[in-house]
């Protein structure tokens, strides 16, 4: 089968930073779907585990980790999906990724693809999405059958116009939340506005004093998508004394906790992959979520976050949308599709 793969790991316009490959197509056991993956879509992991490093692999890395297809096989466990099933889902960062025309998933963490929208549509979807679900649902407890005592409430999403904070504005409004996000840039203000921001600041100036202008005097929740540390004593000034903060971003340099302590705020980190690193027994928890999202993006409460779309999925388009993606100003999703 086709696949893109690294030996080395190099900087993105090194000529061997993703090389076109044929590899041997995998056999699925157990609990293990094979899907034909009719699309991708490229987020900041994949170019954080693709950055260069000293590592040499003996044997192809695979990268890539959203995709939407179809089954073409299925291990003996397999229960919840059959021959033929559509499917999109975003794998595991502990196995060869889904730069691949043919890839290996658990079935616990795939759903069914929506039927109303493309399978490059759908590729955007996985990854940003069961980030922004647990982040809200989960780790925030916010609760989404709550709608009217939600609409009292008010969010402030960091970094509102990337991959994560196009869905998770979405998902905020259905759950009935006020949403505030930040964008920077005219284009970026567009996106978030377009996807349901209620309202828009910029995260390079002050929250409070731009808060304040809107009237909103703290926030009840802050989901941080954008330089965790830069954001800090900023979310610590505006969250609500006993407010939620949740973040995705690792950071450089340790944080001051005590930022929090007087306002008994909750910090919490949010990391998709801790279900099928860990192999917990709450995976099947990805399965149920994305076929929930699925529903809505059939009824039309949700709409693909796909922004640009690159044909057909080789090592010179993956290189293009790796840059693409380096230079941390992407506005919704890159997706690929076709091999």
């Amino acid at each position: 089968m086709k696949t893109i793969g690294l030996y080395k790991y190099l900087p993105i316009e090194h000529k061997e930073s993703l090389l076109d490959l044929e590899t041997d197509r995998p056999i699925p056991t157990r609990k293990d779907l094979l899907v034909e993956v009719k699309a991708i879509s490229i987020n900041p992991v994949d170019v954080k585990v693709r950055s260069p490093k000293d590592n040499v692999e003996p044997s192809p890395k695979i990268l890539g980790w959203d995709a939407s297809g179809t089954v073409v096989e299925v291990g003996e466990d397999c229960k919840l999906f059959k021959l033929g099933d559509e499917v999109f889902y975003s794998g595991s960062i502990t196995r060869q990724g889904t730069y691949s025309e043919y890839h290996l998933v658990d079935e616990r963490i795939v759903g069914h693809k929506p039927k109303r929208i493309t399978h490059a549509e759908a590729a955007a979807l996985p990854l940003t999405t069961i980030t922004a679900w647990e982040a809200l649902f989960e780790r925030l407890r916010i609760n989404s059958d709550d709608v009217e005592g939600n609409k009292e409430k008010t969010i402030l999403i960091i970094g509102g116009a990337g991959g994560v904070g196009s869905i998770a504005i979405q998902l905020a409004k259905w759950a009935g939340l006020n949403v505030v996000a930040t964008a920077s840039r005219e284009e970026s203000v567009a996106w978030v506005r377009k996807l349901g921001a209620d309202e828009v600041i910029n995260h390079y100036q002050s929250f409070t004093e731009q808060l304040t202008n809107l009237q909103i005097q703290e926030v009840d929740y802050i989901l941080c998508l954008n330089h965790t540390e830069q954001h800090w004593e900023s979310m610590g000034d505006v969250i609500r004394p006993q407010g939620k903060i949740c973040s995705i971003v690792e950071t450089e340099e340790p944080l001051n906790l005590n930022v929090l302590k007087n306002k008994s705020v909750t910090f919490v980190w949010e990391f998709m992959f801790t279900r099928s690193m860990y192999q917990t027994e709450d995976m099947i928890e990805q399965h149920l979520l994305l076929n929930n999202v699925s529903g809505l993006i059939d009824k039309g409460v949700l709409r693909s976050t796909m922004n640009q779309k690159l044909s057909p999925i080789n090592a010179s388009n993956l290189k293009k949308a790796h840059a693409l993606v380096e230079t941390g100003r992407t506005i919704g999703k890159v997706v690929l599709e076709s091999f």
